[in-house]
């Protein structure tokens, strides 16, 4: 990437009052043509969104999406609408405990209407504040429910691969394990054990950076620092690590971008939230200084890794080691080509790692006595949110549902849809693409503005009586 040094979120509020006029149409767009029968709207085909049966993920970003419109520009019909499509359609997730996915489903609808009533920007209806904590209080506690143990209490939530498998997405989601526990919930188990929930995010987050990142510290020969697995493979009889593997990357010994992005996203959220746990809240010989080691190490890696292996512009390809990547010559000291014939770009991936960058560098400005480290990563944020607050990834055709284009669901799987005579994927938008560019933009805002930061966690801690 080429850092732009002279950038500032003030000079970003004209292209991100431009962005909310197009993300409203889109949001109305979506709901007045998409039949949600068909199951949540997932990605695009020749612009059009379109459902895939794998796992239902996308519901929390279709109608946080609302709430982000709602929130950035006041206006009450999108809130209403969230509401009601909340209630309707959220119900069932709380309790799913066959996904890994609660943080994001549960913490971008639930969560964020709690997180609004909580910095006053709507009023509670009857009994609101009580529903929407008992929801966030079931997704933490079937999130947690997930876990595959690797000795007697260190272990990871495992993915919706099977109790073997370790995803790098997982990290963001632990958001639900957090909310719960600022509401005072303890997962009841055998015996009437009571678990602690802040213990398993640690537990969990000590597990992905111990396994998804790499440090460049000689682990094997793809050992390069940031370099991040998707998936990581256990045994399940003795708990013991097998190897480092992928789903919707090229290879277990490449970096899927988009995976990349998550962990840079998770772990500077996760850092600002331990900020509101009282030491007596951690683990046995797991100190506040400790974790807050660990994931620093976790966050500054990959986000070195992402700045050093992206074009100049900040948008990455899909993967670092994608084949195709050797025919395009000297393709990071460029701006990406979203259009070229050999691999996709994946906008989505730099939506979801402009925010863990600018969020890395304020919680570095704030905490750290790495002021300079801080400003970089935060300005390496600014600069791939830029890029994609423009064409072409900025959708500005009324005929197309989505909001950020040239984003790649699975590539191994063949399911991106590739337009006639294209030899790659391009132009069509996800739903968490959708999502995590209007997040970040929020994120942005409000820093803009000199308002409250946006965190997911406010006014969760031992919750609110009505």
């Amino acid at each position: 990437m080429i850092i732009d040094d002279l950038l500032t979120p003030g000079l970003l509020l004209p292209a991100i009052s431009r962005f909310w006029d197009y993300s409203a149409y889109k949001i109305d767009n979506l709901k007045d043509n998409y039949d949600y029968s068909r199951g949540a709207p997932v990605f695009t085909v020749n612009g059009r969104y379109s459902s895939r049966s794998w796992t239902d993920w996308t519901w929390g970003f279709v109608f946080g999406s609302s709430l982000l419109q709602f929130e950035a520009t006041g206006k009450a019909s999108f809130l209403e609408s969230a509401r009601k499509d909340i209630d309707i359609h959220m119900g069932n997730y709380l309790t799913h405990s066959g996904v890994h996915d609660h943080g994001f489903n549960v913490i971008s609808t639930f969560g964020n209407l709690r997180r609004l009533i909580a910095e006053g920007k709507i009023e509670k209806e009857e009994g609101e504040i009580k529903y929407l904590e008992t929801a966030l209080r079931c997704s933490g506690a079937s999130q947690a429910s997930r876990w595959a143990p690797i000795d007697d209490s260190r272990g990871y939530i495992a993915s919706f691969n099977g109790p073997h498998s370790l995803f790098a997405d997982t990290i963001r989601t632990l958001r639900s394990l957090a909310a719960a526990h600022s509401l005072g919930h303890t997962l009841l188990g055998e015996n009437d054990a009571h678990i602690s929930l802040f213990h398993r995010l640690v537990y969990h987050a000590e597990t992905t950076a111990k396994y998804s990142v790499y440090y460049g510290e000689g682990r094997d020969i793809y050992d390069c620092r940031g370099r991040v697995a998707h998936e990581s493979l256990f045994n399940t009889r003795d708990g013991s690590y097998r190897c480092p593997n992928t789903q919707q990357g090229y290879s277990g010994f490449t970096t899927w971008t988009r995976g990349l992005a998550w962990i840079i996203a998770g772990y500077p959220e996760l850092l600002e939230y331990l900020e509101t746990v009282p030491e007596k809240d951690y683990p046995e010989g797991k100190s506040p200084e400790y974790v807050k080691a660990f994931m620093l190490k976790a966050a500054r890696a990959t986000a070195d890794f992402y700045i050093a292996n992206t074009p100049t512009d900040g948008i990455p390809y899909w993967d670092t080691g994608a084949p195709g990547l050797l025919q395009m010559g000297d393709y990071l000291n460029c701006p990406a080509d979203p259009f070229n014939s050999y691999e996709p770009v994946d906008s989505s991936a730099s939506a979801i790692a402009a925010q863990g960058l600018v969020r890395l560098g304020r919680y570095l400005e704030k905490y750290s006595e790495t002021a300079d480290e801080g400003r970089r990563f935060f300005q390496a944020g600014l600069t791939a949110l830029k890029t994609i607050l423009e064409e072409p990834y900025l959708s500005t055709d009324d005929k197309h549902q989505g909001l950020l284009l040239h984003t790649v669901y699975h590539r191994p799987n063949g399911w991106d849809n590739i337009q006639k005579g294209a030899e790659i994927p391009y132009g069509e938008a996800c739903m968490w693409g959708d999502y995590h560019i209007r997040e970040a933009v929020i994120y942005v805002q409000k820093i803009a503005r000199g308002e409250r930061d946006y965190q997911f966690f406010t006014g969760l801690q031992n919750g609110t009586t009505e």
